[in-house]
This record gives C-alpha cells, sequence and structure tokens, in this order.
C-alpha cells in the first residue's frame, strides 16, 4: 500500500512537471477534458436546479390527485365541439361521489372562473384570481398560512362571507396593517379576512393561478348569488386519494360510478375527462430526461476530444522518459509500476481539467443565481460525478500509453534516449 501512495506521489510530481515544462501543449490538452466536465455538468445543474424548482412548485398539490371535469389537460380523441357539449361536473355529483367512492382522502369542489378586482377602502388590487371551493381544499392542496386559518365546514356549508387572500394582496390593500377580521369588497359584497397564505413566489409550472395573487372564498356564497349554471363558471371536482390505492383502480371506480350515475349506457363515451396529475408530473421529467440526454450527447463530443488529447500528450511523456523508463527498468522496476505510473499521471491530469470545469460551473451558477430569481444548485453528487468522470477518461486515454511505456526494452530505452 506505501508502494502504491509512493506512486500516486510521483505520479502527480510528474503531471505538475509536465504542466510546468510544457505550459501550452498541456493547457490544450486539459481544455477538452475541462469543456467536456463542464458541458455535462453544467447542463445536470442546470436540469437539477429546473426540476428542483418545478417540484417545489407543484408541491402544493399531491402528485396522486385527480382532476375530474368536462376538459382534458392533454389531447384527446375526443373532438372538441363534441366536449364543448359535455355537461359540467355539479355540486350534486361532489356530494354522491363524496359519500360512494371508495379510498379518498379528501375531495373538494371548486369553480374556475375570471379575475377580479377587490377593494379595502379605497385601495383596489387589480386582475385577482377568485377561487370559490368547498373547505376540504385545504386538505387537498398544501396552503401555508403567514396568519389565520381556511375557512371550515359550517362557513363554507352556510356561504357565509369570508376570505382568505394571498400574500401579494395582504401587502397590496393592507400594507403593514394586519388584515385578519378586515373587510374587503368583492361580488359587490363584503367579506371579512379570516386568513392570509404565506408568500410563495414566481412559479415556472403551476395547476391554477399563483396563491400569492388568489382569493378563496366558499363556493356556496358563488352559488347563491349566480346560480350553478352561470357560463362565467367552470367546475371542478379535485380528489386526493389514499397512498394505499391504486390510482388507476379508484380511476376505473370513479368513471363507473360517475357513469352510473349519469346514466351512461354501454357504448356511449364518457361525456367527462378523469386526469392524473401524474400524467403530467410524468411528462414534466420525460422532457428533464431528453435534456439530460442531450447534455451528455453533447459532453461526448468534449470528451472524445479532452480524451485524444490527454493520450497524445501522454505518448509525447513516455517519448521524452524514454531513457528514464530504461533506467526504472533496468534497477528493478516491474512492468506494472511503469505502468500505473503513467496511467495516474494521465487521471491527475485529467481531474486537474476536471476541476478547472467544476469551478467554472460553480462560478457561473453563483453569478446567475444572484443575477436571476432562480436558485441554481451545484448539488454534491454532481461534484463526485465530474471527478468520476474526469478519473475515468483519464483511464482510457492513457491506458495505452502507460502499457507501450511498461513493454519497453530496458537496453533499447536507454539506448534510444543517448
Amino acid at each position: 500500500m506505501i508502494l502504491y501512495f509512493r506512486l500516486l506521489k510521483e505520479s502527480f510530481a510528474f503531471a505538475m512537471n509536465a504542466l510546468r515544462n510544457n505550459k501550452l501543449r498541456t493547457m490544450l490538452s486539459l481544455l477538452g477534458v475541462t469543456i467536456g466536465i463542464f458541458s455535462i455538468i453544467a447542463v445536470l445543474t442546470a436540469v437539477d436546479s429546473l426540476d428542483k424548482k418545478i417540484k417545489s412548485d407543484i408541491s402544493g398539490l399531491d402528485n396522486r390527485s385527480i382532476f375530474l371535469f368536462k376538459y382534458c389537460f392533454g389531447p384527446s380523441e375526443v373532438p372538441d365541439w363534441k366536449v364543448e357539449q359535455f355537461p359540467d361536473v355539479t355540486f350534486d355529483e361532489y356530494n354522491f361521489l363524496k359519500s360512494n367512492l371508495d379510498g379518498v382522502e379528501a375531495i373538494t369542489y371548486q369553480l374556475f372562473t375570471n379575475n377580479e378586482n377587490i377593494k379595502y377602502l379605497d385601495k383596489t388590487a387589480s386582475s385577482v384570481s377568485v377561487k370559490p371551493c368547498t373547505f376540504e381544499y385545504a386538505d387537498v392542496e398544501k396552503l401555508d398560512f403567514k396568519d389565520g386559518r381556511f375557512f371550515n365546514e359550517q362557513e363554507s356549508n352556510s356561504g357565509r362571507n369570508v376570505i382568505i387572500i394571498g400574500s401579494e394582496i395582504a401587502e397590496s390593500l393592507f400594507e403593514n396593517e394586519s388584515p385578519i377580521d378586515k373587510e374587503i369588497r368583492l361580488y359587490g359584497q363584503r367579506f371579512v379576512v379570516i386568513g392570509v397564505l404565506k408568500k410563495v413566489g414566481d412559479r415556472m409550472v403551476s395547476f391554477g393561478p399563483n396563491p400569492d395573487t388568489t382569493i378563496y372564498i366558499p363556493v356556496n356564497k358563488i352559488r347563491g348569488m349566480f346560480g350553478d349554471n352561470n357560463p362565467q363558471f367552470t367546475p371542478l371536482i379535485l380528489i386526493k386519494p389514499t397512498k394505499d390505492v391504486e390510482l388507476e383502480d379508484i380511476k376505473a371506480e370513479l368513471i363507473q360510478k360517475l357513469r352510473v350515475k349519469r346514466g351512461l349506457k354501454s357504448g356511449e363515451i364518457d361525456n367527462f375527462f378523469v386526469n392524473l396529475l401524474k400524467g403530467a408530473t410524468d411528462q414534466i421529467d420525460a422532457i428533464i430526461s431528453q435534456m439530460n440526454i442531450i447534455g451528455w450527447v453533447i459532453a461526448g463530443f468534449s470528451f472524445l476530444v479532452g480524451g485524444f488529447g490527454i493520450a497524445n500528450i501522454m505518448f509525447v511523456s513516455v517519448k521524452e522518459r524514454t531513457s528514464l523508463i530504461g533506467i526504472q527498468k533496468s534497477l528493478g522496476a516491474k512492468n506494472k509500476f511503469i505502468l500505473f505510473q503513467f496511467l495516474f499521471e494521465a487521471i491527475v491530469l485529467c481531474v486537474i481539467g476536471g476541476i478547472i470545469g467544476l469551478i467554472i460551473v460553480w462560478l457561473l451558477s453563483v453569478i446567475l443565481t444572484s443575477a436571476l430569481d432562480f436558485e441554481f444548485v451545484l448539488s454534491f453528487s454532481n461534484i463526485m460525478l465530474g471527478t468520476l468522470l474526469s478519473i475515468g477518461v483519464g483511464i482510457i486515454s492513457g491506458i495505452l500509453p502507460a502499457i507501450s511505456a511498461s513493454n519497453l526494452d530496458p537496453v533499447e530505452a536507454i539506448r534510444s534516449g543517448m
């Protein structure tokens, strides 16, 4: 073991000597490795940061959530004109599914509607997202409160004039004043603020409006004011299954029971869509995987150039130290000692190039994080990956020069070096 440590030390010294004596040649050879490591780790860092941001943005909803309404999230075989003829999901169907659907942790009924202006005294918040929903919405989507609470079952069922507001709305209307128990005007009526959400920030991916600019009110208040058939509102039933139930099983049960409820006959198509959030997140994961593949392809060409560069410098190094190799072998150095010496030297050179590439990625991530409202993180796993890739390139590009050095005849090696 001590012998190998000494061998590593000598190989590192030879590599440093090559850098000092042939700076331009060595740096040009290392450039390929540096660019290769920079390319792949930069892409992986960007993709990992993007993946982290996206998952953070959709963390409020369970990945297993089910969206039931008349429209489909993605492409559909049903023509658009026919979809427009589908009936909306109803409050009665929400109650039916709530009572008859197994494997459900929470189910909520909500409405998509137009943005509205809300007022507090002489201040106005414009184009605010309004989300009328039942009290279970807080159990389906994770809402973090800065102050107050969500409306309860009694307030939801009675359609009381209570409201929860996002952080940006609170800042716009109330500034440093506490919004709790204050009255704001919406739809020509006064609503009492009972909750204020924590700030979420900008989202890259969102299934609905940003909570920062959203208000939440009991859906029964809207039903009482506008009825159930107002074209201004599009109903949706959002379902959160229990963790032990299979998504396909609950989807099949949901379809079967809703078909019975709507009186659909055998052979008739479903006049509703069961949208799985997991399908949308799987598509996002697929896009991220494709981006990773593209990054590897780009880096592969750089690694190829870098590997040839390192192999070239190692062959030159073997040529320049031929007589030294002969002397080492004449003094009893074994072939594997010579082989490991040059192989370690190639690895050291590649690791140096890899470290330079990692430093550039780290500096770039710090600069971009400061300049943009987006966090780039160079993870420890990517640092280890960059290091291992550097070692791999060193082994591959250094093995042939190392073998040629170890197979030199000592007499011929000394003679050719004289």
